[in-house]
């Protein structure tokens, strides 16, 4: 099993770039909320910070790798994610509106990866029924000790893919 962590700012608004460490202790990316443009940013502000979500996590020389971003359109919400580097697009969207916490399904057109939203546990991310991987933020007073953890068997290893949909679907959520 493959371990990452990194402390975000406890505020949802933040724009900090936030570095991911791997179980060796070396920075292995980094994610950083993004604004295309200040109008969107100071529109936000205005919505609880919830309305304009995007996450993009970029490895340590600056490449994007991977970015996820909250779609609103009348009224229904889903995420959308895109792997940079091989140009795959992810939908992730909620299963059972009616549940208090709603899974989600997240989607390639291959792969139907659930995410099981927990709010003071892990949230585990499963394929066909067996965990590939689990994210986790715990509360400080000033900021979140996130960790992700990859397992082995899991069909995607990179980090990235997991940060960013933890962070714009967990972290900061609809």
């Amino acid at each position: 099993m493959r371990t990452f962590t990194y402390k975000q700012p406890a505020s949802i608004e933040s724009t900090e770039l936030v570095q991911i460490v791997n179980e060796e202790g070396n920075i292995s990316s980094n994610v950083q909320r993004i604004y295309s443009n200040g109008l969107k940013k100071a529109f936000d502000r205005m919505m609880d910070y919830r309305y304009f979500v995007q996450f993009d996590v970029s490895a340590v020389d600056g490449q994007r790798l991977f970015t996820c971003k909250k779609i609103s359109r009348r009224g229904r919400v889903h995420f959308k994610g895109k792997d940079i580097v091989t140009g795959k697009d992810y939908m992730i969207a909620y299963d059972g509106w009616q549940i208090m916490i709603p899974d989600l399904i997240i989607t390639d057109g291959q792969y139907k990866i659930m995410l099981n939203k927990e709010m003071e546990d892990w949230s585990l991310f499963t394929l066909n029924e067996q965990p590939i991987a689990r994210w986790q933020a715990v509360y400080q007073e000033t900021h979140f000790d996130i960790t992700l953890q990859i397992e082995e068997t899991s069909p995607i290893q990179h980090e990235a893919f997991f940060i960013a949909i933890g962070q714009a679907v967990l972290f900061v959520g609809a």
